[in-house]
């Protein structure tokens, strides 16, 4: 999971660092895993430590609670995928290039990639496509956003509304717009898997294709630009 990146994520989120231990590195990818595999309904902490050999009382040293390890592992995600669009579009010096070029790195977020062994991209996306909109409706969102608990998903679309106001300075829903890009290539995806009647995209085979067309075609008609 780490030989790649190693994110310094929110302080808060984690009781102690999972990172920093060989258990902390076990719990994340196991729990990945395990998410993935049941959902988050049915995931408890007695599931995680039974799979792992280790104790309740072990992993509740290193998070409050099941939902702040959602929030840990979906922080992850959007750091991951910040990283990912860092280094492939540093070079690319047409922001509306640029613009594209993120959007294709958003739509094939589900690929697993082979350098980072210790974690399974690939599931934790499904997990972020199905269990990521929890980690904010909650009733202690405001409290916990002052604490920084979003502040990867933030760093992201802040990073992506720069370039589009690169392309159009005078856009005026930049980060409206972004907003729904980041959520529009997670849950068309979910809607095509399990509730098409909610999309037009509702070839599961085909959808990261579909999914990129239609980002593409919504970000830059709003910007007035010429699609592809």
């Amino acid at each position: 999971m780490f030989t790649t990146l190693r994110p310094e994520l929110n302080e808060k989120l984690y009781l102690r660092d999972p990172q920093e231990t060989d258990l902390g590195r076990k719990i994340i990818a196991e729990s990945v895993r395990l998410i993935d595999e049941m959902g988050f309904e049915h995931f408890t902490f007695k599931k995680l430590a039974n799979q792992i050999g280790s104790t309740e009382a072990s992993l509740y040293r290193y998070f409050e609670n099941k939902h702040r390890l959602l929030v840990y592992l979906v922080s992850w995600h959007w750091a991951w995928l910040r990283f990912q669009i860092r280094f492939h579009t540093h070079n690319v010096v047409d922001p509306a290039g640029r613009l594209r070029l993120i959007l294709s790195i958003i739509t094939r977020a589900h690929h697993d990639y082979a350098a980072t062994t210790d974690l399974d991209e690939a599931a934790l996306y499904r997990i972020v496509v199905a269990e990521a909109s929890k980690t904010y409706l909650t009733r202690e969102v405001d409290e916990v956003n002052r604490d920084g608990f979003y502040r990867e998903y933030k760093n992201l679309a802040a990073d992506i509304v720069a370039v589009v106001l690169e392309i159009n300075p005078e856009f005026k829903y930049p980060h409206a717009l972004v907003s729904t890009l980041l959520e529009g290539a997670r849950k068309q995806l979910f809607f095509a898997q399990h509730l098409p009647s909610l999309t037009d995209l509702t070839d599961p085979l085909h959808a990261e294709t579909s999914i990129l067309y239609f980002l593409d075609h919504l970000a830059f008609s709003a910007l007035g630009c010429p699609e592809r």
